[in-house]
């Protein structure tokens, strides 16, 4: 097969994002999927903060041991109980509505637990909030993946998960200022939980405003919604025959009738019935489990653990360090997203696993000088040892565990496969959760050892079965584990479809008509079936009007001219 004359390369927009006013305004509806993650982080780490305030502990009676970690541990037993419910109503009912659902019930749990006057109506309403959090913790990062401007797709997903810490700092700072404000008053406890309610409501007043997933549109059979979409985010003219807005319809189309030809129906079973499946379902279990039993759930659900482990008892010390974390974690994360099309998905993940196994080791070290020999030095050393972990674990696996498995993850299992991803991510994480407290007050330092062992199989993995997916649109990606040919056709059948739409017929002198849209799919169609014609391509003179879908007049001198088959295919894609 010839490659296209037309790549995506040709019709993207090139300049800073900001100028461009479709792309500025998508982004700004993006942020209000993007604020799942922080409302996220913001739950997540809301227990890690109480834990420290005095008020909260007499309130609750000291809460430790398997009762500590029942509370912790809450949030994810809801999320667990609603996962087999999100990829359903993300794939029936849509991504936007899905998300909706998600943030009223929260809404729901943040009132219950706000209210809490016992521990287990505090546990139960955690549970609430994990509940609906699954909901939208399945539907945003897949609305932001659907619906990104091609060459920010990998940013905004990165930057999806790398926004988790953006409500940990809200979180961690909450409670220290609740601290600071309230001292031992119950307000002290109260007031960060009432501040969960603020990302639900956001989400429940101006969901209305972002548009639903064109990937899901066409699924549905809506494919008129879905061009309009496209054409009102993705071009600059807002023509649903702009080359690029054919180019992204064409792939779908096509990857989509892929997809049900290669199964007529999807369930969990689908996931695991094909070698690309059974490949791509071992990168994301794994890669799910590393993001939990790195270490690093160590000092994110049990700083007041760690932290008294090397003789810090201060509460307002305590507080102090874990906003500071979080600060350095959202740093971390976002220089890792920033730098995924220009280091690679790989190449992150390798830097990462190295970064984390080497000061891992060094943060056991100290600790263990610390419990054994109280040294004062190794103390105040593993606090900083604290921060380099974490600066190398939130470039790859904060940024990139959600990107990187909806990336490889072909539409008809998308939602099925994320749902398990968020399943492994819970069900690692409640081990934690209950194992790590146990494990600390029964192994002290030693315990860190398990985690040494445990990134020397991470690293092993990681540099042997992670694949590279940078530089490929995300059909194109998808295809890549179901045979080297897939993202070919997909390549082709988008430049097909981009090559008719810039197709122009003379009617008069000086003047070009474009051609009627209705052959683009037909003509598709026939090249995809192993036709050789090949369109004529537009001179480069005349390109920069072309990809604006200017209809301008030209100079009788200009001429339409055969030009070689052979592209190279953009890497910026």
């Amino acid at each position: 097969m010839t490659p296209p004359e037309w790549t995506i390369v040709d019709f993207i927009h090139r300049g800073p994002w900001w100028r461009n006013g479709s792309i500025r305004v998508l982004n700004l509806l993006l942020v209000l999927p993007l604020l799942t993650a922080s409302i996220n982080g913001l739950d997540s780490s809301l227990v890690n903060g109480l834990q420290i305030l005095p008020a909260w502990r007499d309130y609750f009676h000291d809460p430790s041991g398997k009762t500590l970690g029942l509370i912790s541990a809450a949030q994810v037993i809801g999320s667990i109980v609603g996962l087999p419910f999100t990829p359903y109503s993300a794939d029936n009912l849509g991504r936007r509505p899905t998300l909706l659902i998600g943030a009223m019930v929260m809404l729901a749990g943040v009132a219950m637990q706000s209210a809490a006057t016992s521990i287990g109506m505090f546990i139960g309403a955690r549970g609430l909030i994990g509940f609906g959090l699954t909901f939208a913790l399945n539907a945003a990062p897949l609305l932001i993946t659907e619906l990104a401007y091609p060459t920010l797709r990998g940013k905004m997903t990165s930057m999806y998960n790398a926004s988790w810490y953006l409500g940990s700092i809200v979180s961690a700072w909450a409670c220290f200022g609740a601290y600071q404000g309230a001292g031992h008053s119950h307000w002290s406890w109260r007031i960060p939980t009432l501040v969960q309610a603020l990302g639900p409501l956001l989400q429940i007043f101006f969901i209305w405003f972002v548009p639903e997933s064109p990937r899901f549109l066409v699924a549905k059979g809506r494919e008129s919604k879905a061009a309009r979409v496209l054409a009102r985010y993705h071009s600059m003219t807002r023509d649903e025959r702009d080359p690029l807005i054919q180019f992204e319809m064409a792939q779908i189309r096509h990857a989509l009738k892929l997809e049900k030809e290669a199964a007529q129906s999807t369930s969990f079973t689908t996931l695991f019935s094909t070698p690309g499946n059974r490949k791509r379902m071992t990168i994301i279990i794994a890669l799910a489990i590393f993001s939990q039993w790195s270490g690093n759930g160590l000092v994110s659900y049990y700083i007041n653990l760690v932290l008294e482990g090397v003789g810090i008892s201060d509460a307002g010390t305590k507080a102090a360090i874990n906003g500071g974390l979080q600060v350095w974690n959202l740093i971390a994360a976002m220089s890792g997203a920033l730098l995924v099309d220009k280091l690679g998905r790989r190449t992150l993940f390798i830097i990462s696993n190295v970064g984390m196994l080497i000061d891992f080791g060094a943060w056991t070290l100290t600790t263990a000088l610390f419990n054994t020999l109280n040294n004062a030095a190794a103390a105040k050393a593993t606090i900083p040892f604290i921060f380099i972990f974490y600066f190398f674990y939130d470039i790859a696996y904060t940024p990139m565990l959600i990107a990187y498995t909806l990336e490889i993850l072909p539409f008809n299992i998308r939602a099925k496969g994320f749902a398990v991803m968020n399943l492994v991510v819970s069900l690692t994480l409640a081990f934690n959760q209950f194992v790590n407290p146990w494990a600390l007050d029964a192994l002290g330092w030693k315990y860190y050892l398990v985690y040494v062992g445990w990134l020397i199989i991470e690293l092993v993995f990681v540099v042997t079965c992670v694949i590279e997916t940078k530089g490929r649109t995300l059909e194109e990606t998808a295809a890549l584990f179901d045979g080297e040919q897939q993202p070919h056709v997909l390549m082709q059948t988008g430049g097909e479809a981009a090559t008719m739409s810039m197709n122009i017929v003379a009617r008069g002198p000086g003047i070009w008509i474009e051609q009627e849209k209705s052959t683009v799919t037909d003509i598709v169609e026939l090249r995809t079936s192993g036709s050789s014609a090949s369109p004529r391509r537009i001179s480069d003179r005349t390109m920069s009007q072309t990809q604006t879908m200017s209809m301008s007049r030209y100079d009788e001198d200009d001429e339409l001219s055969e030009h070689s088959q052979s592209r190279i295919v953009c890497e910026a894609v």
